[in-house]
């Protein structure tokens, strides 16, 4: 009976498995990073939403309708990539907060709420940059351009109208109804996050 020939190359058993064992340790890394955020997913969206209403009352004043002067299309939330998902609610989340975070809000907005919010915010973006730093060890993919393109475009656009109506307490008041719907949009996107 012939005995089984040895490796040719005996540092190829210990590079394999240092390989398998990278690999293993990459996904209870990412695992780990990201298993904080399934509690959190649950409850942010509502979280959020109360906290902005707490946050931004309706305006003392009637105001006039204004015509939505910033579209979005939003069949390009439409994921089932977990990946995706996250990436667009940390995206949208960093456009939230910059526009929230103004010095420029009305006097009727009551800042210690604003704040709580901001905070809020802050948390689960860093939380979710964590996540995605972890998962990015193991995949370079990007989210769709369009996407990415779209959002930039239509956050920019409500920095303009702000601008453009003086930060007035009616335009403060069309972005907070903006802040509500993304949270129930964010709300569907971390659903796709969570498995």
């Amino acid at each position: 009976m012939a005995v089984p020939a040895g490796p040719r190359h005996p540092h190829a058993y210990s590079i394999l498995l240092l390989t398998l064992l990278y690999k293993a340790l990459a996904t209870a890394t990412t695992a780990s990073a990201c298993s904080h955020l399934r509690p959190q997913d649950a409850t942010f969206s509502h979280d959020s939403l109360q906290l902005l209403q707490d946050t931004a009352p309706s305006p003392p004043q009637l105001c006039p309708q204004h015509n939505a002067p910033c579209s979005f299309n939003h069949t390009l939330l439409d994921t089932n990539n977990t990946r995706q998902a996250a990436k667009t609610t940390l995206d949208v989340l960093q456009h939230l907060f910059k526009i929230l975070s103004s010095p420029s809000t009305p006097d009727h907005w009551i800042d210690r709420q604003r704040q709580s919010l901001l905070n809020h915010m802050q948390r689960y973006t860093q939380h979710l940059e964590q996540c995605l730093a972890h998962r990015d060890m193991r995949s370079h993919t990007r989210g769709p351009r369009n996407l990415h393109l779209s959002l930039n475009k239509y956050f920019s656009c409500l920095r303009t109208f702000l601008q453009d109506n003086n930060y007035s307490a009616c335009a403060w008041d069309y972005i907070r109804r903006e802040a509500h719907d993304w949270f129930l949009h964010i709300h569907n996107l971390t659903g796709n996050t969570r498995t």
